[in-house]
């Protein structure tokens, strides 16, 4: 299982079990992913820590009256099978309340910022 899928599926888990915290491996993509979804409301903070000098990633989650920030997420691009998009393919889901996540030229980001500067790339995950 690649790391993005692990970690989706670590903040799924937390979240149905009603966790306040998911802590798992650290990576620079994980990072960059975790920063993303602090940046738009999905999750309250991300944090590096050394554990027996292992970096980990720590992620607080988020709750909205009892419900989970994170309503869906899905891994669009996967190992066996790569989905890439120009910056005119790109589309909003769920009528705008969703996030799509692009790998880029510049590193990870949200599908309306990688459109507003004309940069296509693979389709990480979708975000509801």
């Amino acid at each position: 299982m690649d790391s993005i899928s692990d970690m989706l599926i670590r903040i799924k888990n937390a979240q149905q079990a009603g966790h306040e915290f998911v802590e798992m491996p650290s990576s620079k993509a994980k990072f960059e992913l975790g920063k993303i979804l602090k940046q738009n409301g999905y999750l309250e903070s991300v944090e590096k820590k050394k554990v027996k000098n292992k970096e980990r990633l720590v992620l607080k989650l988020k709750y909205e009256q009892e419900s989970p920030a994170i309503r869906g997420l899905k891994r669009v691009s996967r190992p066996g099978c790569r989905i890439y998009m120009k910056n005119g393919q790109i589309r909003p889901i769920k009528q705008g309340y969703g996030l799509v996540i692009v790998s880029t030229s510049r590193g990870l980001m949200v599908g309306g910022e990688a459109k507003k500067n004309k940069l296509g790339g693979e389709i990480i995950c979708e975000i509801w």
